[in-house]
């Protein structure tokens, strides 16, 4: 199917339409904005965050809100959930200008107060339904709060380790990525079109290609072709549009030397026109002032030319509040451009529900009933424990009960470790850490073990950057009060006294997420000593990698006797992890992001294309073949990977048929045996590999998935069903189609260890 041949039949549809009788909510609309005043429609289009809140370089003024509103020019705010605050500043919007309510957002990330596993860490569990019950869940604990708006989810592509916002993603595969993105908007919307009070409005983000920012660095610039652009990272927007997303935020990064917030392909001819997206579209805070940076103009002519590009409602520039009226006196914008825009915005209220009951989203007995509940906290543990990956290990996993152990390490007993990224819970201090959750399962000692950097400064900048931003010549709390040697020589005494040592190292929250670029993803040199003595005291360590990113853990893999990723596992995280770790739960996740062995490697990539010399990913060095003279080609751990407490065996894999007509379809199996003693769940994944086609195509790519249960000693059949759909891809011309010829039809554990068939379609 082609891209034009969709623009020609949307156009087609949209004329039929015109002609078709107005709906009720055509009908209120128009009768709204034939009563409001230009000043009015403009103010439509403009989002504040709510006073006080910390959005990009702004701090929102308590009364600069109220003012606004008053005059008739916002209609939004975001950032808050206190709603006797949201109830206050409704009923002013409803006593000024035309009496429109405010729409209300929120960055709902990973969960509201009950905090769910990290974004990254939930794509581990290859699982769409639990990921749609935690929007779920946190839709209805954000509706509680007066929230009906949610700066979620984030579906950006990224094969670059080294960029702080992989964690608010899916990882590195489109495919993967697209089926994710459904399922966060059926859990915060609903399946239906109907909004109840305890449905919230998505918003995907960042619109588009952002996870593409050159050198991993935030807010750079993206290179890609259009082609790569379809085919390597757009699907999961496309999806989540196919999903009835109701509004999308656009992004910072520019493509094809344009700016995305006034990109008129990614907005109008894509989203628009190409997959019927008929929502609004929001810039990320500030971006339209930021375009000014970008060289294309000054604030007047980037508000203009975001406005005709596509862009509805302009976050925190004041660029469109403060320049359309001149620009459309000017004739540099026409009202139909401003009408455009403001219908939109209208229409989301208008689906919210927002007209009928301004208040609809502001009731305390739900505030008080339906945030942070027992129920909400035992489903946050069962997600967690779907998305611990075992990395290695050696026969020390799982323990037993009543071991001897020494729990050590800077985010052992770090709260704010678990919650993550991004959490804007107010029960943070509230959750699970590592060395509570197993305090509760066996004897336990604690010792914080080290620094998290020797470089005070750097630990200082990690810790207090936004305060250093928002609050220079504020006094800083003290660190590196106790001295490291001192900390060590702690935990070395602790794991001396114990018979299993958990040393939990990584990533403090502030060191991923947004604004948090590393160029060395290495697990900070203060805790490699820790563990360096730790491993020098003979005890089995067990190493329990809390992070937001891929590391390179080249020692680590070699030294350490197991190793368990947790991620940010969220509230009850530390309950999570000592489930898996004394063997109520055998792992089941699954890398979606590779694991360099260096940062030179990045991007790093499973779905990469062959050069002219290619160079197998696990073999040494060879002159003249496309490889590194130091490293190898491929990644610690790839995509797909992850232990088990059990084994399973894969037998080859069989086609109902060698060969399938364009229109055809045919099904690739294969039996999964469970050849170890526990019962476990394992995450069957299917892969093509177009052998020749008329663009050059990627060495794997994921086409299917499957998680199923398997008893001890049991066997299951696995069935995926291929189409033309599956093995279509975009072209040169950017045409999606299906070429004849032969196809490798693989199946496996994971993206390397996986066994051909060869298909053939005619």
């Amino acid at each position: 199917m082609k891209l034009k041949n969709i623009a020609i039949g949307l156009a087609a549809a949209l004329s039929v339409a015109a002609c078709a009788p107005k709906s009720d909510m055509d009908k209120y609309i128009d009768d709204l904005m034939s009563r409001m005043t230009l000043e009015q429609k403009i103010g439509q289009l403009n989002l504040h965050s709510a006073s006080g809140f910390i959005s990009a370089l702004r701090v929102t003024e308590e009364d600069e809100n109220v003012k606004l509103l008053r005059a008739g020019r916002l209609g939004g705010i975001y950032g808050s959930g206190n709603t006797e605050y949201l109830r206050e500043i409704q009923k002013v919007a409803l006593e000024s200008g035309a009496g429109i309510p405010l729409i209300t957002g929120m960055d709902v990330i990973h969960g509201f107060e009950t905090v769910f596993p990290v974004p990254l860490a939930l794509s581990t569990s290859w699982n769409p339904d639990l990921v749609e019950k935690t929007a779920r869940i946190a839709a209805k604990e954000a509706t509680a709060r007066g929230i009906n708006w949610v700066f979620s989810p984030m579906v950006d592509i990224c094969r670059d380790a080294r960029w702080g916002r992989i964690v608010e993603g899916g990882g590195e595969d489109p495919f993967l990525g697209g089926e994710l993105a459904k399922a966060y908007v059926y859990g915060y919307q609903g399946r239906d079109d109907a909004f109840d009070n305890t449905d919230v409005m998505t918003c995907v983000k960042h619109y588009a290609l952002y996870g593409g920012a050159e050198a991993g660095r935030d807010y750079n610039s993206v290179f890609l072709s259009r082609q790569e652009a379809l085919n390597g990272y757009l699907r999961p927007y496309q999806q989540a549009a196919y999903a009835g997303a109701g509004s999308y935020m656009s992004s910072f990064n520019e493509f094809e030397g344009i700016p995305a917030t006034m990109n008129t392909y990614l907005m109008d001819e894509l989203l628009r026109k190409a997959w019927g997206f008929e929502g609004f579209i929001v810039s990320d805070a500030t971006a339209i002032l930021e375009e000014v940076a970008h060289g294309i103009g000054d604030l007047q002519e980037v508000s203009a030319r975001s406005l005709q590009a596509g862009l509805d409602m302009d976050m925190n520039s004041d660029g469109f509040v403060g320049t359309l009226e001149k620009s459309l006196r000017e004739g540099r914008i026409y009202q139909a451009d401003i009408d455009r825009a403001c219908r939109r915005i209208l229409e989301a209220k208008y689906k919210l529900g927002l007209f009928d009951d301004p208040f609809k989203y502001l009731d305390p007995e739900r505030a008080a009933r339906d945030v942070y509940t027992p129920e909400h906290l035992a489903f946050a543990r069962e997600a967690a424990r779907e998305c611990l990956v075992l990395l290695k290990n050696d026969g020390v996993l799982p323990l037993k009960k009543g071991t001897r152990v020494a729990v050590v390490g800077p985010l052992a007993n770090d709260a704010s470790a678990m919650a993550g990224t991004w959490s804007m819970s107010s029960h943070n201090a509230e959750s699970i850490s590592l060395f509570q959750g197993i305090s509760e399962v066996t004897p336990a000692t604690y010792a914080e073990g080290s620094w998290l950097f020797k470089d005070k400064e750097i630990e200082e900048n990690i810790l207090y950057g936004m305060m250093k931003v928002f609050a220079p010549g504020r006094q800083l709390p003290p660190i590196h009060t106790v001295p490291q040697q001192k900390l060590v020589a702690d935990a070395v005494a602790k794991a001396r006294q114990a018979d299993v040592v958990i040393a939990c190292v990584g990533e403090v929250p502030n060191m991923n997420g947004e604004g948090a670029s590393r160029t060395d993803i290495s697990v900070p040199d203060a805790q490699v000593e820790l563990l360096k003595a730790l491993k020098a005291t003979g005890k089995p360590v067990v190493m329990v990698l809390v992070t937001g990113r891929p590391l390179t853990l080249n020692w680590e893999n070699e030294q350490m006797d197991a190793i368990l990723n947790v991620w940010s596992p969220g509230s009850e995280g530390g309950r999570a992890v000592a489930d898996v770790l004394f063997g109520d739960y055998s792992p089941s996740a699954k890398l979606t992001t590779s694991f360099p062995r260096a940062v030179g490697q990045l991007p790093l990539y499973y779905n990469h294309k062959n050069t002219g010399r290619p160079h197998p990913d696990d073999e040494p060095y060879r002159k003249f073949t496309s490889c590194y003279e130091d490293e190898l080609n491929g990644p610690l751990y790839p995509f797909g990977f992850g232990l088990s407490y059990t084994t399973f065996e894969y037998s080859p894999v069989t086609l109902s048929s060698a060969e399938m007509p364009m229109d055809g379809s045919v099904t690739a199996s294969v039996t999964v045996t469970n050849s170890g003693g526990r019962d476990a769940d394992e995450i069957v994944q299917l892969y093509i590999h177009d052998i020749y086609a008329t663009s050059t195509r990627p060495v794997k790519e994921l086409k299917g998935f499957k998680k199923v249960h398997i008893a001890a000693g049991a066997s299951v059949k696995v069935d995926f069903t291929l189409t033309k759909e599956e093995l279509s891809y975009f072209n040169h011309d950017c045409d999606w189609v299906c070429e004849p010829g032969d196809f490798e039809i693989m199946v496996g554990p994971n993206s390397w260890d996986t066994e051909a068939v060869i298909l053939r379609v005619l």
